[in-house]
């Protein structure tokens, strides 16, 4: 009985250390070559977006979050009218409201902010509506591209990126001695490259001066990059 035991052991250990053994001393893959690519597509940001805001204090908080909420009442109302999806959407961005303190150390007023987002693809309507908002003022401009323009594009760059990949992986193959290649393995990623526009935005020194003048911009360029990576294994 021990000794059937002792046997079945040894086997157990026999077959266990043998799949180690092939597990360990596997021969790396041969002949693999490691390389990458790029595709690259300019193509003209198509996206606007325009945020406003404002700031108040005063020594009671209720009053500072009443006037913050009628300033931006008052901005929805005025561009709400101008809203058409893809062309024109708002959405009202922060809102904060934090207690300022003295020398003291105790709270002696509040202050607080508010924002609207204008965003879309009809530059004008962005603008002029943005112009005609009087209690709220300019924050920030930037431009993007829209799903569908960068959908477009990186199809474009990833083509690009693929073929050169190919032709790149041959000649490879062919440097060392070889006739021809086949895929182990890859990864493909894109994102946006290029120097970040810079908008041309006309100040707004008073409002008041400003009734109904549309914002100056100028939308820049953007480069969607497409990276295709991995190994190839040469024959």
């Amino acid at each position: 009985m021990h000794t059937s035991r002792l046997i079945a052991g040894f086997a157990l250990l026999a077959a266990t250390s043998g799949l180690f053994a092939q597990t360990v001393f596997r021969e790396a893959p041969q002949n693999v070559a490691q390389l990458s690519a790029s595709g690259s597509v300019e193509v003209q940001q198509d996206v606007l977006s325009i945020s406003l805001s404002t700031t108040r204090d005063g020594a009671d908080a209720t009053v500072v979050q009443t006037q913050l909420k009628q300033a931006l009442d008052a901005a929805l109302a005025q561009a709400r009218p101008a809203v058409l999806p893809g062309q024109l959407d708002l959405r009202t961005g922060n809102f904060s409201l934090y207690p300022r303190y003295g020398k003291d150390g105790k709270i002696n007023g509040w202050q607080g902010s508010t924002e609207l987002v204008l965003e879309g693809r009809d530059f004008s309507r962005i603008t002029t509506t943005a112009g005609k908002i009087q209690t709220l003022t300019l924050g920030n401009v930037s431009f993007s591209l829209s799903r569908e323009q960068r959908a477009k594009v990186e199809g474009e760059a990833q083509t690009q990126a693929i073929e050169r990949f190919k032709a790149r992986a041959l000649d490879v193959a062919r440097g060392f001695g070889f006739t021809s290649y086949t895929l182990r393995e890859v990864s493909i990623n894109a994102n946006d490259q290029g120097p970040v526009p810079r908008p041309r935005v006309m100040a707004m020194q008073a409002k008041s001066e400003m009734s109904d003048s549309p914002v100056s911009v100028e939308a820049g360029k953007s480069t969607v990059v497409v990276n295709v990576s991995g190994s190839v294994q040469m024959r």
